[in-house]
């Protein structure tokens, strides 16, 4: 098996220049938990993901032995809200990102999904592109149904 039999086709992408927001709103509509940071040419610069959103936008500890928080009404809202203009390539994962091609073999995919505890992997062509993304959910639902119409076919279950 490889890694094109179980990537995702469809990519979806921002540019290192694009904001928080638009991060958020990417992530959001698509209920996706992490992008490729791409050029204009469609290349891999960085990862993004919602735990580099929520650690860029909880609150800083301040003070003796950093035990109090900017917390009073309001400010937690508007610190929030000014840090969403923020580019991207301010939080994104910019070095050594792990990716893989889609001509790789899945099992050496997965050694690395596990190893490093990456929830996705980018799949780069030859050409330098990310043409899809490796995800672990969509791993074990793969795998699911791949069990799943084994057992249907009479196959012993595996369980």
């Amino acid at each position: 098996m490889k890694v094109r039999d179980f990537m995702i086709h469809k990519v979806f992408t921002v540019k290192a220049t694009n904001t928080v927001e638009e991060l958020l709103k990417v992530l959001n509509s698509n209920r996706i938990g992490g992008v490729p940071v791409v050029d204009v040419k469609g290349n891999l610069v960085g990862m993004v993901s919602d735990g580099d959103v929520l650690r860029y936008l909880s609150p800083k500890p301040l003070g003796f032995a950093a035990l109090v928080y900017i917390m009073e009404d309001g400010e937690l809202e508007d610190v929030i809200i000014e840090k969403l203009d923020t580019p991207v390539k301010e939080i994104m994962t910019k070095k050594n990102i792990l990716s893989v091609s889609p001509d790789d073999d899945f099992e050496t995919a997965l050694r690395s999904l596990s190893r490093h505890h990456y929830k996705k992997l980018p799949v780069i062509n030859r050409a330098g592109r990310v043409v899809g993304v490796l995800s672990r959910g969509d791993i074990i639902d793969s795998i699911s149904k791949i069990i799943i119409s084994r057992n249907k076919e009479g196959y012993p279950k595996m369980i």
